[in-house]
């Protein structure tokens, strides 16, 4: 697969067009070698994006359960994901653009455009028409990846994106790297991972107002009013990362991934968002989009320490 490389002084991008434009690798320059910040994805590339660095999510992140949903007084039936790791049979999982092909609108040594359209895919897994654009962009030490999802239908549109991105735990001999971040609540997951109610509050053994390590942990959770910014820092190595996203990404995943890497997900809308809303729980962070209307915002990850 042809892959596009984005390079500067400080960082260099691999982005895979046929893949959901999903980023393949992410390293930070520091003293004449790359340090991998995002894991590596496995080469030969995969078909699908799973095992990718990050992936982009949309119309919608996360689950829905039952692969169903009510909106303004309909059901809306979904073709259901295989299961997979941690995915149980009967769902929907992290939209439909991952693991479809994007079209390249722009390039150059630095910034990359790419887009998604749903109507060149007879299959599509969304009732509504909609586009996707995704613009990929390094500025000295920080990555800006800008969403924009497009309601390209003639009815009104649930909506919500986000992306995947998923970080090393350990960076250059580092001990395994900490977290801090703030945010309003969480939600409740069942055996399937999936929320039944609104945000409650965060217990402690999620709390991380103060920078700590996820340590053993197995942590798979949304968090709802999410504060914007996140801290990961390897201590020993002196390099840390600021993650900071616009306010459409209300909600934050924290993921402990089963290879030992560390998935810190900015998301506009709550898992299985779709159906909590119709339940009249508020604050799900899903939005409804009028025809040709959109959602749009820009994530940063800014890498000090180089």
């Amino acid at each position: 697969m042809a892959t596009k490389i984005l390079e500067n002084a400080h960082l260099r991008l691999e982005i895979n067009p046929e893949v959901g434009a999903s980023p393949a690798a992410f390293e930070a320059k520091r003293g004449g070698a790359w340090l991998p910040i995002l894991r590596p994805t496995p080469r030969p590339l995969p078909e699908k994006s799973s095992p990718y660095s990050s992936f982009t999510l949309a119309p919608y992140s996360n689950r829905i359960r039952g692969a169903r949903f009510s909106f303004q007084g309909r059901e809306y039936l979904l073709k259901a994901n295989p299961p997979e790791g941690n995915v149980v049979a009967g769902i929907t999982i992290h939209g439909d653009v991952r693991n479809r092909p994007w079209q390249v609108e722009r390039e150059t040594p630095d910034t990359l455009v790419a887009r998604f359209d749903s109507a060149r895919f007879p299959d599509s897994n969304w009732p509504w028409a909609y586009r996707v654009e995704a613009t990929y962009r390094l500025e000295q030490n920080t990555l800006e990846t800008y969403l924009e999802l497009i309601n390209a239908s003639s009815e009104e549109m649930p909506a919500g994106f986000g992306i995947h991105p998923y970080f090393m735990r350990t960076l250059a001999g580092s001990e395994d790297a900490r977290l801090q971040f703030q945010a309003k609540g969480y939600y409740i997951p069942d055996e399937t991972l999936i929320p039944t109610e609104g945000m409650q509050p965060i217990p402690p053994e999620l709390d991380f107002r103060l920078p700590r390590s996820p340590g053993h942990q197995h942590i798979d959770t949304v968090f709802g009013g999410w504060g914007g910014t996140a801290r990961l820092e390897w201590p020993g190595s002196g390099v840390h990362l600021h993650l900071e996203a616009d306010p459409v990404f209300s909600h934050f995943v924290v993921f402990t991934a089963p290879d030992g890497t560390l998935a810190l997900e900015p998301v506009s809308n709550a898992t299985d968002g779709f159906n909590l809303m119709a339940k009249g729980v508020r604050g799900t962070g899903v939005r409804i989009l009028e025809p040709g209307g959109s959602l749009a915002g820009s994530i940063r990850m800014t890498i000090a320490g180089l």
